[in-house]
């Protein structure tokens, strides 16, 4: 059996990979989990995005993980300076759930939706297209991204494992 090196993503944080390895982060309920990939170099990147605007931070040193509006230049950088192409780049998202019903329907409790958006917007801007995703639902996901084959596998305990 081959052993694939495993690249942990936590929550708010980013991390790219090649070689083969594989990106991973779990605890994807309104989070989302953004993957950016070069098919041709094999290089991946991944991002496990919690908030959809820095406009709201708070802290003293921005953490760029944490804002899909900060979160997806920064994981760009990244992977151009691992010699990805940014015209090859494809995206991929998962996530985005909406973990909670809400009676008022306030768009503040709406994170998960909020997250999905901002990250369709974000990719827009930069020209990224987005090849596919799996997000919104009620429920959790485990998310890996396998730097050789770009295929993003979903893990939940609903809906077992889905892969694209």
């Amino acid at each position: 059996m081959i052993e694939v090196h495993i690249v942990k993503v936590g929550m708010a944080d980013l991390n790219v990979a090649s070689d083969g390895a594989s990106l991973k982060t779990t605890g994807l309920g309104s989070c989302v989990g953004l993957t950016l990939y070069d098919p041709s170099r094999m290089i991946a990147g991944m991002a496990h995005i919690m908030l959809p605007s820095s406009e709201i931070a708070r802290e003293g040193q921005l953490n760029l993980a944490k804002y899909a509006d900060t979160a997806i230049p920064e994981l760009l950088r990244r992977l151009l300076e691992l010699g990805a192409d940014k015209r090859r780049l494809i995206a991929k998202l998962a996530g985005g759930a909406q973990m909670f019903a809400f009676a008022g329907g306030s768009d503040s409790l709406r994170i998960g939706p909020r997250n999905v958006e901002s990250s369709k917007l974000t990719l827009a801007a930069m020209g990224i297209p987005i090849a596919s995703e799996d997000t919104g639902g009620n429920f959790g996901r485990t998310v890996e991204l396998n730097s050789q084959t770009g295929i993003l596998s979903i893990r939940s305990v609903q809906h077992g494992v889905k892969e694209i």
